[in-house]
């Protein structure tokens, strides 16, 4: 069984001593991964690792992810073999195919259709995989839920990322899909690994660590109204109870699904704190 491994995605664009805190901090705490997100209005991942990277230590720094139509392949590429050297060799490739259609707009990127956009990732994903031809490339993850990109990070991604999200997340309220969907989703991927060993990453949308387990459920119910309070209880993606029932529900996962590594988004940066320390 895999170790635990926890990550961050910091996404508050912000001053650079506040960004130095974040990261420190993040470190402190215990997290293993400060990671950034890709999406307009938000920090810009290359210069933020780099100084993420000055400002730590000891944890890893990873892309969560890149928005392969974002970015030209064969530019991506050399940018993150030098981040790989300038981060001292911490840097772990997040990539997905982007899912938020206003920001394509806003960037004056084609949409295209869903093939076109997964074409973009297998693109981005044949010109890293070229840059490091001959030595060892950083740890690549790669996140989504359909069938194509799943079947494809099956294939060729150390990590593979659950987002735990409904069909249409992106366009509306927060949809997660439901304990069932979710196990679908990882089966899914355990069928098309074959038997090939990869780490396994979902991300936390909801996280409480309290003794007021019950009304902690009814705020993730008043947020994810298309769940009831007895399915959320059940999902892996809301984490609430007091920090050994947190701990106890991501053994539990880890045992069910094989989801050993967890990452939240920063504004849980602090709650999931508690529950590391329970788990390290």
């Amino acid at each position: 069984m895999r170790p635990f491994r926890f990550g961050v995605a910091l996404v508050a664009p912000g001053s650079r001593a506040e960004w130095v805190a974040k990261c420190r901090k993040a470190e402190d705490l215990g997290y293993d991964v400060v990671g950034v997100v890709d999406h307009l209005g938000r920090v810009a991942p290359v210069p933020a690792l780099l100084l993420a990277a000055e400002a730590t230590e000891r944890v890893r720094l990873n892309t969560f992810v890149l928005n392969a139509s974002f970015h030209n392949p064969v530019l991506l590429a050399r940018d993150l073999t030098g981040l790989d050297e300038f981060t001292g060799g911490r840097l772990e490739i997040g990539l997905g195919a982007g899912y938020v259609r206003a920001e394509f707009e806003a960037a004056g990127i084609e949409w295209g259709t869903p093939g076109q956009r997964f074409a973009r990732l297998v693109r981005a994903v044949s010109e890293i995989e070229r840059a490091y031809e001959g030595r060892p490339r950083p740890p690549l993850l790669l996140g989504g839920r359909g069938d194509r990109v799943l079947a494809f990070a099956a294939e060729h991604a150390d990590t593979i990322a659950f987002t735990g999200t409904a069909p249409g997340a992106a366009e509306g309220p927060l949809a997660l899909a439901g304990p069932a969907a979710l196990a679908e989703r990882v089966d899914f991927v355990k069928r098309a690994l074959g038997g090939r060993d990869a780490e396994l990453n979902l991300l936390i949308h909801f996280v409480r660590v309290t003794g007021g387990r019950r009304a902690a459920l009814e705020t993730a119910h008043r947020l994810v109204p298309h769940l009831g309070a007895g399915e959320l209880a059940e999902l892996p993606t809301v984490v609430v109870g007091s920090a050994q029932e947190c701990a106890d529900q991501l053994r539990r996962t880890r045992e069910t699904l094989g989801v050993s590594y967890f990452t939240v988004i920063e504004e849980d940066l602090e709650r999931l704190a508690p529950v590391i320390d329970s788990l390290h």
